[in-house]
């Protein structure tokens, strides 16, 4: 009884109790056998290091429950892959971990982070739910025969997982030698970019929209800035990315919210506020409350504040996103669907839920001119948008023959360089009581606009 209850207590002390793979401990005790093994005989060993893609996802809208049986069944069909000298490891959270000793070839180390993927995706039944997971993996191979330590191997086969998120997700990455440099790189400016929410380096400017039958403005899209010392203001491009890797796009995009609608507050109450948001804050389960918080706050009404959203919010949990956006809906906020016609879906998202705005893509503005192509789709959307009964605007109006073709067309909003580039609060503060956008060039000293290399993008 005392030898079984022993037993019992090693048994725990070694493995994960929710899934009964090894632990991080016993991971590392036999990554450190399977080295000195290899060192000894002259071989390779494998270190896979692996995460779920859309596991908070899970965890966050059906619960801890749903997390723990997802946990499960990845370890099982993890299992499945498996040789009998393999070990495969819970190292925590959504964090999994194989030792590959004795291996042969490195392409054997490829068709097995492959084959863990094909064993990953297939959908996964979660109380009569059907929910899909993806899996990304890092993989580092110890040279032959030579010396490792298993906490190199294990931080190269890190980077190499940061490397396969950075990639996309739901892959298999190995380390390189120049990966290190990159990673290294790359965590600084995730440092950087955490302390410049911390120490207010970021920024909102506004870009005017406008009627482009009269170029009086009546709305202007907030836009985030990023002033990182040594670089100067960096458009989102530059590290949004980053942002909704880390999530820190949650608190920056509380921050834009709340700034752009403070600021909207000042301003005469038919100049409305646009403000883009990510997949990552919509996935938040507070972000409802946050807006309508935001708005209340800052005493604008709710109909003066759109929220801009791709075809990127939609594609998860569908029918969840589309309660929220009806509650946003209901509590008077406007909704535009942004970039349209860029996606695969755009039109089935309409059916489904009647936004207030179209924005035609500033890609097909370029084009608008020259190609005929581009026309044809700016028609068909602006035709799109008379038959829903909701607005469209056009992004990137550069020149005024743009301008005209779009007016021809019947499209009557818009912004872009022609009318103004994205500008500080203040300086947009002067342009709202004239409401002519022409004053933009006026108003904006040329070392205060945003540089940009080329005049295709007003973000």
């Amino acid at each position: 009884m005392l030898d079984a209850a022993i037993r019992h207590a090693s048994f725990l002390s070694a493995h994960d109790l929710l899934t009964g793979l090894p632990n991080r401990r016993l991971f590392q005790d036999r990554l450190e056998q399977a080295l000195a093994r290899a060192q000894r005989d002259g071989g390779r060993v494998g270190v896979f290091c692996m995460d779920l893609d859309k596991f908070k996802v899970i965890n966050d809208l059906l619960g801890h429950a749903a997390g723990d049986a997802t946990l499960r069944t990845v370890a099982a069909r993890l299992t499945e892959c498996l040789r009998a000298s393999d070990t495969l490891a819970r190292l925590g959270g959504d964090e999994f971990a194989v030792i590959q000793p004795q291996l042969r070839r490195l392409e054997d180390a490829s068709i097995f982070g492959q084959r863990m993927l094909q064993a990953i995706a297939p959908p996964i039944d979660l109380a009569g739910q059907s929910r899909q997971v993806g899996l990304s993996v890092g993989v580092a191979v110890s040279d032959i025969g030579a010396p490792e330590q298993p906490e190199q191997l294990m931080k190269q086969a890190d980077m190499a997982l940061y490397q396969a998120k950075r990639e996309g997700r739901e892959r298999v990455c190995f380390f390189t030698p120049d990966m290190d440099e990159k990673i290294r790189s790359q965590y600084d400016l995730e440092a950087e970019l955490g302390r410049a929410v911390a120490e207010d380096r970021l920024t909102v400017h506004y870009q005017p929209q406008v009627d482009l039958a009269t170029g009086r403005i009546h709305g202007a899209e907030a836009l985030l800035r990023w002033n990182r010392p040594g670089h100067g203001l960096v458009a989102p491009e530059g590290f949004i990315d980053l942002a909704e890797d880390t999530g820190l796009i949650v608190p920056i995009g509380l921050w834009v919210l709340r700034e752009a609608c403070r600021r909207a507050a000042t301003w005469p109450e038919h100049v409305t506020i646009a403000v883009n948001v990510s997949p990552v804050q919509f996935r938040n389960p507070e972000f409802c409350q946050t807006v309508i918080d935001a708005v209340h706050d800052s005493g604008i009404t709710a109909s003066r504040l759109e929220l801009e959203v791709t075809e990127g919010v939609l594609l998860q949990n569908a029918e969840q996103t589309l309660a929220t956006l009806r509650r946003l809906r209901e509590f008077g906020v406007k909704m535009a669907m942004d970039d349209f016609g860029t996606g695969y879906s755009s039109l089935g998202y309409l059916q489904k839920f009647r936004f207030d705005k179209i924005k035609i893509d500033r890609g097909f503005t370029s084009r608008l001119v020259e190609d005929p192509n581009a026309e044809a789709i700016v028609r068909a959307v602006i035709g799109i948008s008379e038959s829903f009964g909701v607005q469209v605007n056009a992004e990137g109006v550069e020149t005024k023959t743009q301008a005209e073709v779009l007016r021809a067309l019947g499209c009557f909003e818009g912004q872009g360089f022609l009318y103004g580039r994205p500008i500080s609060g203040e300086l947009f503060d002067l342009l709202v009581p004239r409401g002519a956008a022409e004053a933009a060039a006026r108003e904006c000293p040329a070392d205060s606009c945003i540089r940009q290399p080329a005049p295709a993008s007003d973000a």
